[in-house]
């Protein structure tokens, strides 16, 4: 049956204060208050049954087609079931009941940027947005000040219009509506708009549900200012908070009317008409051939276009949202998608009726929650959703405004610092477990004790003598000490080692006499063993040699040693001491030969390492990325040598944690054991959202793309000449940007900041650019994260659960206090 109707709470649609953030409508938490006010009295806001949404799937469509699989049901009257159609595909449009009198045009609007300051950045400017939006933007000079104007878009319905400067304004232009000529005057609509918003706030480009990591996660967030009445204490009804403005007379007029094939009338209705189907499962009705569960309505809307709403069981809404919110494909853990269900859920309920003027709930864009509907559900997070159902997050009793960011960088923020005013339960957190903890799932450990080397001359020994360990050089100390490395070299040992470099390099073994433990003839032997045939005497002519051989003592090397000694002193294979000397009648320390061992083999890519990228470690098992983009996992032997690198070195350890993203070098034995790692640091660091590819970010603006991004808030500052952060909030984002100018400075304060430069996190620090003459070209922003920063950082989420945090412990570790009530 159609869903009943309730009147709308009158106090859903307060004034908006024009001081707030100018992006997505978002209900305030009747919860808010200062972290340090007296508690609140806590109530009991559960319900009675599952709630019903409306989702406001578009509001400016001239016509939608409505079709299904099965046998397509239609009601136009409020209340009443409704009845087969004879056809299972209809095209609604709206048109006038009678010719009407000339009227004025319909209130349309269009896009204006912020000016610039010259033609050339006017017309880049207009690239970029083409690129980003596809719309043109029209470039016109206003002769008073010199400045170029762009405007944005043509004859665009009030809600296009703000979604357009919506996007716009997230990337860095910032813009203003203007009313097209005809259309009703902008300061009336702005009038009436301030009557039916709540709040406005800054959000970012949602995730596709197509299951790639790269696709990435939109960020969610709001603002203070209006309180919502729908959970403030008292019960909501079961039926529907919101009314279609349609039924209040608000499209005066018009009718709908659905046609058929070859553009036949089916029928017309001068109320809203909702469309459902026999077989809900099977055979979802469908708007514009994408599948939805629930019904669709529609009705005409006062711009005379059409509103189409998905009515739907919350938890069905919420299968549709998951997906799209943290795709399952690139974060498949099924805790991090619980905690996303519980905060979509329990956002979805605190900010039922937030459109509740238009007929709808919420909107499936990232000024709401992002909801694909039937088409873009996922196994697994439908399991999260079906595991979590009727859970709610709430604070002292009432559900939370359950804000989310795409990824933290590292720490959340608290609230104020972004939004204006202090929530208790959005406090700056750590995205990480607490101090060492957060390291231990991902660690693997040896038996092997590290080599027991102080001096720095040896200090790159310990990776050689491993790496030539694993490669069955037998006779080496199992622990290295800077004594054993600083002996003379044996001749035996000499033997066994060149005989294993040999057999490596697939030569025959060479021959050695009693000079081979001093340098030139461990120089020919060595040569010898990885080269076979004299390479050097070969390429080397007699000019060459005398070149090589400019260092002090070399009148010492025997002639029959000079081209060898020379071809590997300029490879770098054979090393000199400090004082330009090579000491060719000294003994050989061990210490040397097999560093010039080691290197040659490495050079020459004689050894079996292999190469890849790490992901996080499981079970102590170490695991690669495969080109595929498949977990490969490897055992490792109980004695592997573990290295770590520290800038060029890399050093001993009895224990590595791999968090994922780790260049690596390692070997596998015949056993199939991981008998060798080197690891580097990961790129994104150890914090749980290092699994996105925003973790860290750089971003460049000339001067001249600085100024046009600023100029909202920097008039009568002159010319750009400086930007500096003047406060940092509680995790070290940018909460005030001081903007220094010709003529003075202002200052660019809360979460305006991200938006107004267009970057896509407030966590940055600033470099200046100069160029060769010195002059101020331009700033770098090197920075973290992807959103506002407030709230559960989505992407920490699933680092979390891959820690082996529960969906709960996600929940409270993002939001201070709260708890988990089962509303149903």
């Amino acid at each position: 049956m159609l869903v009943a109707h309730a009147l709308v709470a009158s106090s859903l649609a307060q004034a908006q204060d024009a001081s707030q953030q100018t992006r997505p409508r978002r209900a305030v938490d009747s919860t808010q208050q200062p972290a340090n006010a007296a508690p609140a009295d806590i109530v009991d806001a559960r319900l009675t049954s599952e709630p019903v949404m409306r989702i406001g799937l578009t509001t400016s469509a001239r016509s939608a087609t409505i079709s299904t699989n099965g046998r397509l049901l239609n009601s136009s009257v409020e209340n009443a079931p409704p009845v087969p159609l004879a056809l299972s595909r209809v095209r609604v449009e709206a048109r006038w009941l009678a010719p009407q009198p000339p009227a004025p045009l319909p209130e349309t609007f269009r896009v204006e940027i912020a000016r610039a300051r010259t033609r050339a950045d006017a017309e880049q400017a207009a690239r970029e947005i083409k690129e980003m939006t596809g719309e043109e933007a029209e470039i016109t000079q206003d002769a008073a000040s010199g400045t170029w104007r762009l405007r944005v878009g043509s004859r665009l319905s009030a809600a296009d219009a703000d979604e357009l400067r919506t996007r716009l304004e997230e990337a860095g232009f910032a813009s203003t509506l203007l009313a097209d000529a005809g259309s009703a005057s902008l300061a009336t609509r702005s009038a009436q708009a301030s009557a039916q918003k709540n709040n406005t706030l800054s959000s970012d480009p949602s995730s596709s549900s197509n299951g790639s990591p790269s696709s990435n996660n939109n960020s969610r967030s709001s603002s203070s200012g209006a309180r919502s009445s729908v959970m403030s204490g008292a019960r909501p009804s079961v039926s529907n908070t919101v009314r279609p403005t349609a039924r209040v007379g608000s499209a005066p007029g018009r009718e709908l009317v659905a046609y058929g094939a070859g553009n036949a009338t089916v029928f017309a209705s001068r109320a809203p008409v909702v469309f459902a189907t026999d077989d809900e499962s099977n055979a979802p009705v469908r708007f514009n051939d994408k599948p939805y569960r629930g019904r669709l309505e529609v009705f005409a809307n006062a711009q005379g276009a059409l509103t189409v709403v998905n009515v739907i069981s919350l938890e069905d809404y919420v299968r549709g949202v998951v997906p799209n919110e943290l795709s399952p494909g690139g974060y498949p853990a099924l805790e991090a998608l619980k905690a996303q269900a519980v905060a979509a859920r329990t956002y979805a309920l605190k900010n039922r009726g937030q459109f509740a003027s238009d007929g709808f709930d919420l909107l499936p864009t990232t000024r709401s929650q992002v909801y694909g509907g039937l088409s873009t559900e996922h196994p697994l997070s439908t399991r999260a959703v079906v595991e979590t159902r009727g859970l709610v997050a709430t604070y002292r009793g009432e559900p939370i405004n359950a804000l989310y960011t795409s990824t933290c960088g590292g720490r959340t923020e608290n609230a104020e610092n972004i939004f204006n005013e202090a929530t208790p339960y959005l406090r700056g957190r750590e995205c990480a477990l607490e101090g060492h903890a957060q390291l231990t799932p991902f660690t693997i450990k040896t038996s092997r004790e590290p080599a027991d080397i102080r001096e720095e001359v040896n200090a790159e020994l310990a990776r050689d003598a491993a790496i030539l360990s694993i490669h069955d050089f037998d006779n080496l100390s199992r622990r290295l000490t800077d004594a054993w490395l600083s002996s003379p070299v044996s001749l035996a040992e000499l033997r066994a080692w060149l005989a294993a470099t040999a057999r490596l390099a697939r030569e025959p073994a060479p021959a050695l006499a009693d000079d081979a433990t001093r340098p030139p003839g461990f120089g020919t032997a060595l040569a010898a063993a990885v080269y076979g045939e004299s390479r050097a005497d070969t390429l080397l002519d007699d000019a060459d040699v005398e070149y090589l051989l400019s260092f002090r003592d070399a009148a010492d090397v025997p002639q029959k040693n000079r081209a060898d000694v020379a071809l590997l002193l300029r490879d770098g294979f054979l090393m000199l001491y400090p004082d330009a000397t090579l000491r060719p009648r000294e003994a050989l320390t061990r210490a040397r030969a097999l560093r010039s061992i080691a290197r040659l083999l490495e050079a020459r890519n004689l050894f079996q390492l292999q190469k890849g990228t790490t992901r996080p470690t499981t079970g102590g098992a170490f695991v690669l990325r495969s080109p595929k983009g498949r977990d490969q996992p490897l055992r490792v032997s109980d004695d592997a040598y573990l290295f770590r690198a520290f800038g060029d070195s890399a050093y001993p350890a009895r224990s590595l944690a791999v968090v994922g993203g780790e260049p690596a070098t390692f070997h596998v034995n015949a056993q199939g054991l991981v008998d060798y790692i080197e690891v580097r640091p990961a790129a994104n660091g150890a914090a749980s959202d290092r699994f996105s590819p925003y973790a860290n970010w750089t971003s460049v603006l000339s001067i001249n793309e600085a100024q046009t991004r600023l100029a909202r808030w920097s008039k009568g500052t002159g010319a750009l000449t400086g930007l500096r952060v003047a406060a940092r909030g509680s995790s070290r984002r940018a909460v005030d940007l001081e903007i220094t100018g010709t003529s003075g400075t202002a200052h660019l304060r809360g979460g305006r900041i991200r938006s107004a430069l267009g970057l896509r996190e407030q966590l940055f620090v600033i470099d200046r650019r100069y160029d060769d003459a010195g002059r101020l070209t331009g700033f770098t922003f090197t920075g973290r994260g992807w959103g506002h920063g407030v709230g559960m950082c989505q992407v920490g989420a699933y680092g979390l659960a891959r820690a082996g945090l529960s969906y709960d412990k996600i929940l409270k570790a993002y939001y201070t206090g709260i708890e988990l009530t089962k509303m149903y």
